[in-house]
């Protein structure tokens, strides 16, 4: 009976063992899976600001430099479509806020530790940021492809060489019309990444605490 005893024993502690195991490899998953997660939204949130400060500089030149009509001195197109610039402006807003929120609760252990909203923050936010990079990327495209009337975008690259010694330098605003487009289409991808990343840290955490309930259900029975 004490060699089955022991037997028993032995066959527990190497169970005990390898739940162990399986522990420290999901809590190192989550861990990566976290770090990676924190990285993105990072470059999403600097993705964001870089949208938000090109975009809105583009505006503010127009705004300064449109002049009525009735001054027969038009530097802008009398039709003119701004909604793709609004749009990437208030997209970039909207990644911004989510990304900085997200990061706040991700870093600072009081509010992280309150998983009731910690974690569905962890979704809410890149499925947020990825509507609307998504809707302003579409629309960009969808309006800025119309011919019918030319948008911040079309209208400065048309007249990019042409040498101004005072604002509206189209040159700099067609390059910041491009790097605000370039950038929210990267973000479209990098937040999706981020969901997925956030969807298996979750499915990996539900697994480490599972087998953190099964060690200690076990444990008393060594005693």
């Amino acid at each position: 009976m004490s060699s089955e005893r022991k037997g028993a024993a032995f066959a527990s502690d190497f169970e005990l063992d390898s739940q162990d195991i399986q522990y420290q490899s999901r809590l190192k998953a989550i861990r990566l899976a976290d770090s990676m997660r924190i990285g993105l939204t990072v470059l999403a949130l600097l993705s964001g600001l870089a949208i938000l400060g090109t975009s809105a500089d583009t505006l503010a030149v127009y705004n300064a430099t449109h002049l009525p009509s009735e001054y027969h001195l038009p530097l802008w197109p009398a039709d003119f479509d701004l909604r793709p610039t609004v749009a990437l402006v208030i997209g970039s807003v909207i990644v911004v806020l989510v990304s900085a929120v997200s990061l706040v609760f991700s870093k600072v252990q009081a509010l992280r530790s309150r998983s009731t909203i910690h974690t569905p923050l962890m979704f809410a936010a890149p499925s947020v940021g990825f509507a609307a990079a998504m809707i302003a990327m579409i629309f960009f495209y969808a309006v800025n492809a119309s011919t019918k009337a030319d948008t911040l975008q079309s209208w400065s690259c048309q007249w990019r060489y042409a040498h101004l010694t005072v604002k509206p330098h189209f040159g700099t605003l067609c390059r910041e019309s491009k790097i605000a487009l370039y950038l929210s289409v990267i973000l479209v991808p990098v937040e999706l990444i981020i969901l997925t990343l956030a969807g298996c840290q979750f499915v990996l955490l539900r697994k480490a605490v599972a087998i953190s309930h099964t060690r200690k259900s076990s444990s008393p029975a060594l005693s």
